[in-house]
């Protein structure tokens, strides 16, 4: 069965194939012998490392985790993406997520490859003991395959700074005279981490929103007066200058911050009206009070109040309804940045919002993604929205290598410049045909790498 990133890969190249601009030298049997060695090349990850963690519990008992680092593709540069601690995680997702993230940082001109780690575990169910054993094991079975200039993993999905420092501290006692700044990334900024990682990427996945709709719209309005038929241009150009109700799924690092930046945002007039997490969600057609409520989830391990006692006694005014009315609420623009496939076939009709921001990682089925898209709605896709964390995962170690430190101001500006130039080189684009804004960025990503392929002799 072919897997969804494979599946993109091969439309992306098929879609290639007929441009000028894409291996021009090459002609005849000799571009569809390059083209079917592409095809096999960004199909394919080029480790699969899985192995079962021996860990001891604290009740005595003697368990085998699965556990998984993928390294997808390092053409551009050593491995890099996120180590997920979660009961769904398994193999196939894995290496989905490592070669979402070799197009990320292609798209994004940051000098990475892919890779993917994880834990089949809930992290709610260990103590912090047990944690701290599995993130020491993680790093002792695949020790071998880490290193600043081999294979460098970040936070995802069930961790943080914790797990980074204890696996970087790991790394160094298993690899002593090493450098190891630079073998992990999302640390505490006492262990060398960046300023401003942990809220990279939500700001910036709200930072693409507000770009496409701010900045980008008003700057190429003779673009898009010239491209008005285009239904994208028309749902870009029907959101300006009115106020718009927002919907944020996931109330995490991601979600929160996203959030805030649009609650504090003085440039487009933002309402968020609604919020889930894992237990419910929070609705208030006003308009809620999300200071107060990154105030309670920081007091109250991250969760949302899930009853009106406790909403009335922290002042917070909104009414409680089922985590999954979420996504069917009649706003404007829906936030995801929970988990993967959130919105599919089975749901994908009674989506009512005209724009879809990811924040996850492949939060919208293939089959959901291209009936919403032929419907009108604007989807920002995940490998533009939510690239701020690898992006500041990149100024994190280029840190650590130079011993010196961003502000974490200078940390922002560097992160929204690289951002902005991703989006003058695909909007443009976007905004003048019809392939939606996710294709012109998997396009853009397969033509980087493609190229770099060829010019390395790799394609024979």
């Amino acid at each position: 069965m072919t897997s969804k990133m494979e599946s993109v890969i091969q439309k992306s190249l098929s879609a290639l194939l007929d441009e000028n601009i894409f291996l021009p030298k090459l002609n005849g049997s000799t571009r569809q012998r390059a083209y079917q060695s592409l095809v096999s090349i960004l199909s394919t990850p080029n480790h699969v490392n899985k192995s079962f963690l021996r860990i001891s519990l604290e009740n005595g008992r003697v368990i085998r985790i699965p556990a998984f680092r993928v390294q997808h593709n390092n053409t551009l540069g050593p491995y890099k993406g996120g180590i997920r601690f979660h009961e769904s995680v398994n193999e196939d997702e894995v290496v989905n997520l490592a070669k979402l993230m070799t197009l990320k940082n292609a798209l994004h001109d940051v000098p990475f490859g892919g890779g993917k780690g994880g834990v089949v575990i809930n992290p709610r169910e260990f103590s912090e003991k047990e944690l701290n054993l599995i993130c020491k094991k993680y790093v002792h079975y695949f020790s071998d395959s880490l290193g600043t200039e081999k294979d460098i993993p970040a936070p995802d999905i069930g961790t943080g700074e914790r797990e980074m420092d204890w696996m970087m501290a790991e790394f160094k006692s298993i690899h002593p005279g090493e450098t190891y700044r630079g073998s992990f990334t999302g640390k505490s900024i006492m262990n060398g981490g960046s300023l401003g990682r942990r809220e990279a990427t939500g700001k910036g996945v709200y930072y693409s929103y507000k770009y496409l709709l701010y900045d980008f719209v008003e700057n190429n309005k003779s673009l898009l007066d010239k491209n008005s038929d285009n239904p994208f241009v028309q749902t870009a150009l029907s959101h300006r200058n009115r106020a718009l109700t927002i919907a944020v799924q996931g109330f995490g690092n991601v979600g929160s911050v996203a959030a805030l930046e649009a609650y504090r945002c003085a440039y487009l007039q933002n309402k968020i009206v609604a919020v889930s997490d894992r237990n419910i969600t929070l609705y208030n057609d006003d308009g809620l009070d999300i200071p107060a409520l990154i105030h309670y989830t920081n007091e109250h391990e991250g969760d949302l109040p899930t009853d009106q006692t406790e909403l009335s006694k922290h002042d917070i005014k909104a009414t409680v309804q089922d985590r999954d009315d979420l996504l069917e609420l009649d706003v404007d623009v829906l936030f995801l940045a929970a988990l993967e496939d959130q919105i599919h076939t089975k749901n994908q009709k009674n989506i009512k919002s005209t724009i879809i921001v990811e924040g996850a990682n492949a939060p919208i089925t293939q089959e959901a993604d291209k009936y919403l898209t032929d419907n009108g709605v604007l989807i920002i896709p995940d490998i533009l929205a939510n690239a701020g964390g690898v992006i500041v995962s990149y100024l994190e170690w280029m840190q650590g290598r130079e011993t010196q430190f961003y502000k974490e101001e200078e940390v922002f500006d560097l992160l929204y410049d690289k951002m902005s130039t991703t989006f003058e080189t695909v909007l443009p684009k976007f905004f003048s045909d019809l392939f939606s804004l996710r294709q012109n960025c998997y396009n853009h990503s397969v033509m980087k790498l493609s190229t770099i392929l060829y010019r390395q002799g790799k394609l024979y």
